[in-house]
């Protein structure tokens, strides 16, 4: 079924083609002959745009499709010289004269070229439109299913953190269990969109780090900076705490005091720096733990939503494991 859009493109092509079909300086005005010619030219395009291409073309069978349109070329080649000419040139040379069909295929090609081919052209346009769409649903479908992964991966590692402090009976569990909620509540339902305002990720990795920090206590050092990072501009949410929660992790997976971990955001026009540095003692298993679930899923979220727009770097030495992160931010 042809759309709307796709009809008035065809009458305003054909309008346009046969206008240059028809101009002749020396005859301006247009006779009944130039117009039943170039209905034929129309008919023969309808059948190889619409018959022709969907049902041979575009299924791979080429053979067919040509095989076809040389038949409809001869066709019009014998409608051209065996009926027109004899009905608007009776008696006349023109008429009687078939060698003629060398000049009729010379005019004949060229206009079923033309119409045909803004056909195949619009065929395409729309294809990639729908590729386009799929795409789009495809990642989209993929980006909700790598943040469903975030949600989970959190709870999983902050409540066997509580359990630990719940079966000492810590006085910070009901601190810790507040923070939790916190970040949870930001997790479900303020990240519902592609992009969050940076201020309030910014915030709320402030909150992500107290969290962690109840549970390291006094057995090591946590510093996280900000510099200049101004309203306006939005981020991917979870993006970076994805890097936080693999620090923290990765430090308390090897040793149990002198953790040292260093995070520091700082922006400069529309680019996002991000730093986190971490120490850890090698132990086994290391190796799985800095390169875990996080770690993949967060890439991937990078690769779909900052094409050639982020730059990530990942250092490990002896004991020193270093992220940066370059991203270019959009405006709000």
């Amino acid at each position: 079924m042809i759309s709307r859009k796709e009809l008035v493109f065809q009458i305003v092509l054909h309008i346009l083609v046969f206008v240059f079909y028809s101009f002749d300086r020396r005859n301006p005005h247009i006779d009944f002959y130039e117009v039943a010619s170039f209905a034929t030219f129309t008919l023969a395009a309808i059948i190889i745009g619409y018959y022709l291409m969907p049902n041979f073309l575009y299924k791979g069978k080429q053979i067919k499709f040509f095989g076809g349109v040389l038949l409809i070329v001869l066709g019009l080649i014998l409608m051209e010289e065996l009926v027109l000419e004899q009905i608007f040139f009776p008696g006349t040379k023109r008429a009687q004269d078939f060698p003629g069909v060398y000049y009729t295929l010379v005019g004949i090609v060229p206009v079923l070229a033309i119409l045909s081919g803004f056909k195949f052209g619009w065929d395409a346009l729309q294809k990639q439109k729908q590729i386009d769409a799929l795409q789009s649903a495809v990642q989209e479908s993929e980006l909700q299913f790598l943040r469903s992964q975030i949600n989970p991966h959190f709870l999983f590692n902050n409540l066997n953190n509580l359990y630990s402090y719940a079966l000492e009976n810590s006085p910070k569990t009901p601190e810790i269990i507040l923070e939790m909620s916190g970040v949870l509540r930001y997790m479900l339902y303020e990240c519902k969109e592609n992009f969050v305002p940076l201020k309030k990720e910014i915030e709320q990795l402030g909150n992500f780090i107290k969290l962690y920090k109840l549970q390291i206590e006094e057995r090591g050092n946590v510093q996280f900076k900000t510099h200049q990072i101004k309203s306006g501009y939005k981020i991917a949410p979870l993006i970076l705490i994805v890097f936080i929660e693999n620090a923290f992790k990765h430090s308390q997976s090897g040793q149990s005091s002198d953790i040292e971990i260093d995070i520091e955001v700082a922006q400069h026009g529309n680019q996002l720096q991000f730093s986190c540095k971490n120490n850890f003692a090698p132990v086994t298993g290391m190796s799985t733990v800095a390169k875990g679930i996080g770690l993949k899923n967060v890439k991937k979220r990078l690769q779909l939503l900052y094409p050639d727009k982020h730059q990530l770097g990942i250092e490990q030495d002896q004991n020193q494991f270093l992220v940066s992160l370059s991203l270019e931010l959009e405006k709000s």
